[in-house]
This record gives structure tokens, sequence and C-alpha cells, in this order.
């Protein structure tokens, strides 16, 4: 059932039928009641390739980012299409698997208007940014990775702080050596989390030592190999401070196999959404970010670039505070119950 088809059934024009399934006002309601019954009684459905063609939108946003396998990008991703599909938009996921390669080649795909607008988390490869700064017509918002010196609409959490709090929050619980662990020293995220981590250093008089801060870049088994080498050292840490979730997994492997115990031997603490981490032996302890919400609010940002809302305030950028959940796995003998900080 195409749309000459369904006027011709109802013995309308074409364009009075469009109008009508448009809620057009120069239809009347009666009409209008009519063409929606018709149109639902024959199964008729609106092709928006072909009206949205003739508008020149393609009614369709792209989301790229490093990798969905993990706990963080999933509800950002399911807080983005929330708003996309209230706006009747599409969302196309791309994965650029933390390869920088991969990124240009996606960025450079949907240069072509393939998409109404951008939403993007930088791989963790991402040294030059070149690729983004050409995107100058296209609506571009970060979220979480973002590129600082780019004037795009940004949303992040406070890593800077979650990453201090992580810290301090070890110091409290005993630790005097504590290795800071990240997958890159280029994202800024990175970079946010480790400033926190070394100014709660300082702030407790505790002198920085650059061989505990460990870049994990290579794939699963090179970091584990980068975490075993840490812990076999005559004076390894005695706290673990890992910026995701998959090199504090590491950590807790790497732990079993030398037979320490956590949070007697070393204490652990990471970023993470994932509620089974409270179901390890010991339970995680987290900084959990908003990622439903994160996602939700870049969104919407988004849709008001796409819709040509020119507000100043939508090039700001929109800091989210994130929690520490504080469980066994940071636990002090002095400190038998934790809380929610």
């Amino acid at each position: 059932m195409n749309l000459s088809q369904l006027a011709k059934e109802l013995n309308l024009s074409i364009s009075s039928v469009s109008k009508a399934l448009r809620d057009s006002h120069e239809i009347s309601s009666a009409t209008k009641k009519m063409v929606m019954a018709k149109a639902k009684e024959l199964n008729y459905q609106v092709n928006p390739f072909a009206s949205n063609l003739r508008k020149q939108k393609s009614k369709t946003i792209a989301l790229v980012v490093p990798e969905v396998a993990n706990d963080f990008f999933g509800p950002v991703i399911s807080g983005m299409e929330s708003v996309a599909q209230q706006k009747g938009y599409h969302v196309l996921i791309y994965l650029t698997h933390e390869d920088m390669q991969k990124e240009i080649s996606i960025i450079k795909l949907l240069q072509n208007g393939r998409v109404d607008g951008i939403m993007m988390s930088l791989s963790a490869q991402t040294t030059n940014t070149g690729h983004l700064e050409e995107l100058k017509e296209m609506p571009l918002v970060f979220f979480d990775r973002v590129a600082d010196h780019i004037d795009v609409p940004k949303i992040t959490t406070d890593d800077f702080n979650s990453g201090f709090m992580a810290t301090d929050h070890l110091i409290k619980n005993g630790c005097k050596r504590i290795a800071f662990m990240c997958i890159s020293q280029n994202l800024s995220i990175c970079k946010k989390r480790m400033n926190g981590y070394l100014e709660a250093l300082k702030k407790n008089k505790i002198e920085r030592e650059n061989s505990l801060i460990i870049p994990c870049i290579g794939d699963h088994e090179e970091n584990k190999d980068s975490i075993r080498k840490l812990l076999k050292r005559k004076n390894r840490p005695d706290g673990i401070f890992a910026s995701v979730e998959k090199l504090a997994i590491a950590t807790y492997e790497i732990c079993e196999e030398l037979k320490l115990k956590i949070p007697q031997d070393v204490k652990v603490i990471c970023f993470s959404n994932a509620q089974t981490v409270a179901l390890l032996n010991p339970s995680l302890t987290t900084i959990t970010q908003p990622a439903y919400e994160m996602g939700e609010k870049a969104a919407t940002i988004l849709f008001k670039l796409i819709e040509n809302k020119r507000d100043p305030f939508l090039l700001e950028n929109t800091i989210l505070d994130s929690k520490l959940i504080a469980r066994d796995s940071t636990k002090s003998k002095r400190k038998k119950n934790q809380n929610v900080l």
C-alpha cells in the first residue's frame, strides 16, 4: 500500500491525503480522522526516507563509540535512543574498537550527509583530531571522552574530582603506595582522573612515584602481564586505582594467580557502572557515572543543534556528578561498614 493507492481508496487527491497524514491545518479534523482510519485499516506505513529526502533530512543520527561490550556505553545508548525516538529519529551505531584509523574512516563516511548529526566518544588511540575539526557544518556533540580544544558541546562527568575521591578513599583506608592504571595517556578522561589521583597524593603528603603510573594500552593479555609485573615487585603497591573496569577485573585475575588477597594485600577501586561488581568476591568498590543521564543530555543538545537553535549555552561544557560506592575491595580492618559516599 502506497500513498497513491491510499488516496484512490479514499477518493481524495494525493496532496490532501499527505497533508492529512502530516496533521496539516489545511485539512479538516473529519477528513484527518477518515484518512487515519483508512490508513490503519489498510496497514499503510509512511515512507520516512522519501519524505526526508524532500526535506533534505535523513532523520538519522550517528553514535560513534569505542565499544559497546561494557556497562557504561550500554546505558548511554539507551538514554540517547529514548530522546531520538521521541524526535522520530533513527540511531546508527558505529564502533571504532579503540582504533584511530577506524574512527577516521567512520567520520569520512558520515561527512557525505548520511546523518543529520553525530554524538561521539573518542577512541583510546586518537592522538590527532584533524578529521574531527573538518566537521564544521555537521552538528556534533562529544560525551565522556572529548576533544577539549574543539568548540562543540561536551557532556562529561567530573573526572578530576572522581580521581581525587577514589585515591583519597584508598588513602583513608590505609593505602600508602597506590598505583594508577590507565588505558591511554591521550584521552581527556585519563588525564583528568590521573590529575585527581596526583592531587590526592599531594594533599595527603604522599610522594608521587612515576613507576606506579601504569599505561595499559595493549590487549587483555598484555595488560594482565603489566599488572602481573607490578604486583610481583618487591615493593608492590597496596592500592590500585583502575581508570576503567576491565583493568580492575584483570587485577582480580592476577591477584588470584599470585595468591594475593583483596583487600588484605591490595585494595582495588575503579570506574564501573556494572551491577555485577557487587557479586565479585570481594565486591568491588566503584566510581559510578550517570551514564543514562549523559546519553539523554547529549542527544537533547544534539537535536537543538540540528533544529538550528543557536543558543550560546549549548557550547558550554555540561559536567555531571559521579558517586563513589564503597564495597569490600577497599575495606580496612578498622572500618567494618562502608556506605555510599
